[in-house]
Formats: C-alpha cells, sequence, structure tokens
C-alpha cells in the first residue's frame, strides 16, 4: 500500500506549500480562510475548513497515550481519517492499530521518525503527516519517502566473457534484513551499469545461507543507495542504508548492519547491453549469484558467454555520490 504523504502549513506558509507541491505531497492542511490562495499554487488535497478533506467530517486528531486511546481511536478509524499524535509514541501500539484499521496516519517530527513509521508491519501506515517546518528540510524528507519504496529499470546483458584477474579486496555486505531468492544489491564496476547481485540464500553443500549478505564485490565498486545517490563498498558502515532490489526492480531501504573485507580470487565479467560494453568484478566463488531476467539466478563462477543477466543502466557523473552534469569517461 502506497503511504500517502501530507504536509502540516497551519500556521499558513507558503513555501511549505509550493515544497508540498514539489516533493509529491497528496495533502496540505492549511489555516481557515486559505483554502483559495493554496488552490492557485497547484492541485492538492486540501485539509482545512471548506476545502477537499473538513476537521471533525473527514478528519480527526487523536492522542495515543494508553490502552483505551487505543480502542477509541480503532472505532473512530472505521468511519474517518484519524492522525495519531503522540508525544512519547512506541512501536507495538501503533502496529496493533495499523494492523486493524487502514484509516491511520501519524505525525512524524523528522526522516528518522518518517522513516520507521512508513515501514510499520511492512504494510506501513495510511499515511504520514510531516511536521518539518524548514521546507528545505520538509523537501529532503518527501523526497526520501518517495524513493523509499522506488522502482529501478533493470536491462538484460549479454555475457560476452568471462576471465580471471587475480586477487583482490572484496566486500560482503551484511543487512538487517533477511533476502529471498531474486532480491540482492545493485553493484557497479563504473556508474554507467549496475548489476544485481543476489543474497547468499541458496541452500548449497559449502556453507550454510546467510539470506541478509550480499557478497557484493570489490573495494572500488558502486552501490545503489536511497534518494539516486551511490557509495563506494569500501565506504559502507554500520547504520547506513542503501537499497535492496528484486528482478522486477522494485527497490526498498535497507540497514547495513556489518560490513566484511577480506582478500579474494576475482572474476571480470564483460557483457554488452543497450547502451554499449558494461563489466562487473566479483569474487570467484560458487556463493556468488547473480540474478538472471525472468527472476532465477546463476553463480557468477559458471557464467559462460551467451549467458544473460539483470543489470540496471545509469549516467556517470557523481561527486561524493551525488549525481552532476558534467563530462566523465569511465571504463
Amino acid at each position: 500500500m502506497k503511504v500517502e504523504l501530507w504536509v502540516n502549513a497551519d500556521p499558513w506558509d507558503k513555501a511549505l506549500v509550493t515544497t508540498a507541491l514539489e516533493g509529491g505531497a497528496e495533502a496540505v492542511i492549511v489555516p481557515p480562510g486559505c483554502v483559495e490562495k493554496t488552490r492557485s499554487l497547484g492541485r492538492i488535497r486540501i485539509v482545512s475548513e471548506g476545502g477537499d478533506l473538513e476537521w471533525g467530517k473527514n478528519v480527526l486528531r487523536e492522542d495515543l497515550a494508553c490502552a483505551e486511546d487505543e480502542q477509541r481511536i480503532l472505532a473512530l478509524s472505521k468511519e474517518k481519517l484519524v492522525i495519531v499524535r503522540t508525544r512519547d509514541w512506541r512501536i507495538i501500539p501503533l502496529e496493533n492499530l495499523v494492523a486493524r484499521s487502514e484509516n491511520i496516519l501519524v505525525e512524524a517530527s523528522g526522516l528518522e521518525d518518517a522513516g520507521i513509521l512508513s515501514g510499520i508491519l511492512e504494510k506501513g501506515v495510511k499515511g504520514i503527516l510531516v511536521l518539518e517546518r524548514d521546507p528545505a528540510r520538509l523537501y529532503e524528507i518527501l523526497k526520501y519517502l518517495r524513493e523509499k519504496d522506488q522502482q529501478i529499470s533493470l536491462e538484460a546483458f549479454y555475457v560476452e566473457d568471462v576471465r580471471s584477474v587475480g586477487m583482490g579486496d572484496r566486500v560482503c555486505v551484511d543487512t538487517c534484513t533477511l533476502m529471498g531468492p531474486g532480491e540482492g544489491l545493485l553493484v557497479g564496476n563504473t556508474g554507467q551499469a549496475f548489476f544485481l547481485v543476489q543474497s547468499e540464500c541458496l541452500e548449497n553443500p559449502y556453507v550454510s545461507p546467510r539470506p541478509f549478505r550480499v557478497n557484493a564485490g570489490p573495494v572500488h565498486a558502486y552501490v545503489k543507495m536511497p534518494g539516486d545517490r551511490t557509495s563506494y563498498l569500501s565506504e559502507l558502515k554500520c547504520g547506513d542504508v542503501i537499497l535492496k532490489v528484486d528482478h522486477e526492480g522494485n527497490a526498498t531501504p535497507v540497514t547495513v548492519g556489518r560490513v566484511k573485507i577480506e582478500r579474494r580470487p576475482m572474476l571480470l565479467i564483460e557483457l554488452s547491453g543497450p547502451s554499449g560494453p558494461a563489466a562487473c568484478l566479483l569474487q570467484n566463488a560458487e556463493t556468488v549469484h547473480l540474478i538472471r531476467p525472468e527472476g532465477g539466478s546463476i553463480s557468477a563462477a559458471r557464467l559462460n558467454r551467451g549467458d544473460h543477466i539483470l543489470g540496471g543502466l545509469d549516467s556517470p557523473g557523481r561527486h561524493f555520490g551525488h549525481r552532476v552534469k558534467e563530462t566523465i569517461l569511465e571504463k
């Protein structure tokens, strides 16, 4: 279920309304008497007297402080949208509400709150009311939440050649999330093409499955992160947020729990794709799998010319992981 994003612009603040529109919010709360000037700025649902949604009629704002409040909010949410506010919110009471009602919205004061609340029970709440009053920080929060469950376009790449290239320092990324077949990280040798490396979720005769882990590649490689950013694998650390991607291109932020860098034998995989030649480097190991276009996987150690694997195209030109407009050649 897509999480709706609401912005609080009460007291009135034109900059907040403009940011809500630019950030893709679904609704904005404004004071009485501000409906028409809000509509003049763009198309967005307005919560106010005389707006698209009105207090008391369509939307309520209720405090959650005890079990009795939980029951009262559940009863109210059967007929109206309910924005839940609490000074000391805890995940379990909100989980109870979200599990039993699809009309619950919650207040978030910052980026950390918003990220946690949007993922309660994985299903998430119906909506998040962002209370941030600084337009720049508000836009950052809206952008993060919009990209939280983003879609990445994946293409089939043709394997031209596979060969050993000696030893290298490779990075295992242990996340705080259990991944399944067809899920992993997008890793790139350059900023032009990223390849979907599957988690170690499969049974094999060599080692027990570790579905939280991706043997992602050498230290210099890029990995996709939220917010249209990348990071070097060597720079990842506990607490960083990266993108888990499945074979259909569905991308979800996951948290890094640990990074292991060890010296291992490496393979160079040369490919051709929609934009021309590409390459990736991975450990020469049976347990390292790339994902096929149909969703199955193949070990990097068993790749041959003529095989196809999934990857994503991108444009080079990054500065500290952020996209920049400049001419750059990577090879």
